[in-house]
């Protein structure tokens, strides 16, 4: 994750010969584009059809590594937001991408090309429809004004590249570059510059679509309080949108300029909270929780157990834990090795030429087939010695565990190779059914304060303070008698 950067970090302080010279000859270059918004020339080393690309193929690499939520009308609703809110932007006839990611981090995120994506996260912090254009509004205003095609040009510029959108990402090397491009823009901080232009276009696209602005303000109130996504593995909105400095009030200025005069702006505080009624809050127990050192994933019905001390962590695509002093890690996620057996697998690994070198044989985990030994890779300095076990639990699922340790045959080593011989089925066949939290919609019975009514609505999956951020209120708050709450229903964790 990279650390939020002021814009007196910003490389065209430190080279302003350099950035004044090009921007001299910026019409003389290939490399110049036009902004939609502000319609001046601008150097850029990123084509408007190399965002496109990047957009493209970083989708499905966001879908593999992050999860789609799976509510259709959910998805057609924010798409419907989305593109309402897109077509009162500075690139209308832009085929814009809307999608709703399975994670319970607070953020959105825009990447090249059209392909804005939020998270469950948001989505259940959010009070209104108008809540929800601002914030899609935001992210299309990155698109619009193509700042990821500028920080990525100034990266070049200083010496970086692309790679540097990579750094402290590990997860995501099992993709091809440009996947991999795509997927650490989720890791990249914007200017505070950059965020200025976007809360302003955001406010701007909404309120042309129809929205009313008023209702922008208190999402980056709620933002605010919301400190982190525990367990996730992307990071949270004021990681990646640093605040530019007084944005609540700034946006409430610009609100209040974009709404006067204007009547008949919606707010669609109900139907947002009908499509938001049962959407998952937290983390999915069904995509896989820890219980001390074990590891279960109810969706792959498997478990496995990693070494006493290891720090663990998982993402939708894999599992990882490492040994405290850095000197072993292991990693499990599924192989792609169509039907083919582990032993055959490891075969064609060689035939391949992706492994240099093979040697193991057979045997059976956790009453599967599997074949378990070492297998030696091209790494960027030099051969890499792995240790790995293949299992195959199904016609169509074959797992890959893969383990390195400093020294063949140290005791670290060993510890690997028996985390391979853990992995077995769900032995409580029950938890298999492990249901998450979700959100629900209750109504007060009595006028009162938030805290004070609380208790009777029910056994709750979030702590007071978490349910009044969750509907944008404060604990001591009065409330009407009839007034909706969100509340949330708990996981059947046990």
């Amino acid at each position: 994750m990279h650390d939020s950067r002021a814009d007196s970090a910003d490389p065209r302080a430190r080279l302003p010969g350099l950035f004044a010279l090009l921007a001299v000859a910026c019409v003389m270059l290939a490399g110049c584009a036009t902004n939609p918004v502000t319609g001046k020339r601008e150097l850029s080393l990123v084509s408007s059809s190399k965002e496109m690309e990047i957009g493209r193929e970083g989708y499905p690499a966001a879908i593999e590594e992050y999860g789609k939520y799976d509510d259709t009308a959910l998805a057609a609703y924010v798409d419907s937001v989305g593109q309402r809110v897109a077509h009162a932007s500075h690139l209308p006839n832009l085929e814009w991408h809307f999608t709703v990611l399975d994670d319970p981090t607070v953020n959105a995120f825009a990447m090249p090309g059209g392909y804005i994506y939020i998270t469950r996260g948001i989505i259940a912090h959010l009070n209104s429809e108008a809540q929800l254009a601002g914030v899609l509004g935001h992210e299309i205003g990155h698109v619009t004004h193509r700042h990821t095609a500028e920080q990525m040009t100034q990266q070049q510029l200083v010496g970086l590249g692309y790679t540097a959108l990579q750094i402290g990402v590990p997860q995501l090397q099992q993709y091809d570059p440009l996947a991999q491009q795509a997927l650490g823009l989720f890791f990249l901080s914007y200017s505070r510059s950059h965020e200025s232009e976007a809360d302003e276009l955001g406010v701007s696209y909404a309120t042309l679509a129809g929205y009313d602005p008023r209702e922008i303000p208190s999402t980056y109130a709620m933002l605010k309080r919301v400190s982190q996504a525990s367990g996730s593995n992307i990071p949270a909105f004021l990681s990646t949108h640093p605040d530019p400095g007084n944005r609540e009030t700034r946006t409430a200025q610009l609100a209040s300029q974009a709404a006067a005069g204007k009547s008949g702006l919606r707010i669609g505080q109900r139907d947002y909270l009908r499509h938001v009624e049962g959407v998952v809050y937290g983390r999915d127990p069904r995509e896989g929780y820890f219980e001390g050192q074990r590891y279960l994933n109810p969706s792959l019905d498997f478990q496995i157990d990693f070494p006493p001390g290891w720090k663990a962590q998982d993402s939708r695509s894999a599992v990882q834990a490492a040994e405290p002093s850095q000197r072993g890690v292991v990693q499990l996620s599924l192989a792609k090795a169509g039907d083919a057996s582990p032993a055959a697998f490891a075969q064609s690994l060689l035939t391949s030429g992706q492994a240099l070198a093979a040697e193991g044989g057979g045997e059976t985990i956790g009453g599967y087939t599997a074949w378990t030994g070492r297998i030696v890779v091209k790494g960027q300095s030099g051969a890499v010695h792995l240790d790995v076990a293949f299992i195959r639990v199904s016609p169509q699922t074959m797992f890959e565990i893969l383990g390195e340790s400093a020294v063949a045959g140290d005791p670290i080593e060993g510890a690997i190779f028996g985390t391979m011989r853990t992995f077995r089925a769900i032995e409580e066949r029950a938890r298999l059914n492990v249901q998450p939290a979700r959100v629900h919609l209750a109504e007060a019975l009595s006028a009162g304060t938030l805290g004070a009514l609380l208790p009777g609505l029910g056994a709750s999956g979030a702590t007071p303070d978490e349910t009044a951020i969750l509907n944008n209120l404060e604990l001591d708050q009065p409330l009407g008698a009839g007034k909706t709450v969100k509340v949330v229903r708990p996981s059947t964790l046990r």
